[in-house]
């Protein structure tokens, strides 16, 4: 079953979320959550 995630009032540029947004897409969730852990543009 696929999720949805939205967040408002974010302090970041829309430029960035897409970039991490685009890294995670279609990734399952451990997978993912790895990706975020290590990126640095959060």
């Amino acid at each position: 079953m696929p999720g949805t995630a939205i967040q408002r009032l974010v302090r970041q540029s829309p430029q960035k979320m897409r970039l991490v947004a685009d890294l995670i897409r279609g990734k399952d969730v451990n997978e993912a959550y790895a990706i975020l852990k290590f990126n640095k543009k959060l």
